[in-house]
């Protein structure tokens, strides 16, 4: 894909509007730690001027749990409405823990009944645990992404030890020490997003 010749062919949609981004809870555990991560992360990125969320989260969708070229009935419409949200959006954003130096198996399967959706889109990560803050998980994702023909974001924001980096209320015991890599990270998504939304709309992709 050129995006120099793109961004030049490109019949661009105006600097204002807004870059759709889905962000998705990975986790479906029971007491998952995912919504308080979730609040922070979302109430920067609401306040972003140049951002549209749609949360996307795996313990809501009820997706399947094997991949099959032979859906029916409720299956069928469960996906069919996941997928247009996903391919409605022009950037994503992935809030994960780490389970076993990798990513959670719902994240996966949400991941596998899409190809389309994700091509020439950027994603981003918000990753937390132990002692890795999730950074593993996101290793590993990145190279999942990259067979997906999706351009992830080198920028993450992670939480070392996240449980006792929040309140009981939710609230970041120092408000404002993510606040540098927040910013980065949006601000980097933005500019990827704009990107390839123009070079997809002047050249559609056929990865």
């Amino acid at each position: 894909m050129d995006l120099i010749t793109a961004e030049s062919t490109a019949t661009a949609l105006p600097e204002t509007a807004p870059l759709k981004v889905a962000v998705i809870l990975s986790s479906n555990r029971e007491g998952r730690f995912a919504p308080v991560i979730a609040d922070w992360f979302l109430a920067h990125a609401d306040a972003h001027p140049a951002i549209e969320t749609d949360v996307v989260d795996v313990a809501a969708l009820d997706l399947p749990t094997a991949l099959s070229y032979r859906l029916e009935g409720d299956a069928r419409e469960v996906v069919a409405g996941v997928s247009a949200r996903l391919a409605d959006a022009d950037a994503f954003v992935v809030v994960t823990p780490e389970y076993n130096h990798s990513y959670p198996a719902p994240l996966k399967n949400l991941i596998d009944w899409h190809r389309d959706e994700w091509q020439a889109k950027p994603v981003a990560f918000v990753s937390y645990g132990g002692v890795s803050g999730g950074l593993r998980a996101v290793e590993h994702l990145r190279q999942v992404f990259a067979e997906l023909h999706s351009v992830s974001i080198r920028d993450t924001v992670s939480f070392h030890n996240a449980g006792a980096q929040f309140d009981d209320a939710g609230r970041h015991r120092d408000p404002a020490a993510p606040d540098a890599a927040v910013k980065t990270l949006l601000d980097q998504l933005v500019w990827w997003g704009r990107a390839l939304r123009d070079a997809r709309r002047a050249h559609p992709y056929g990865g």
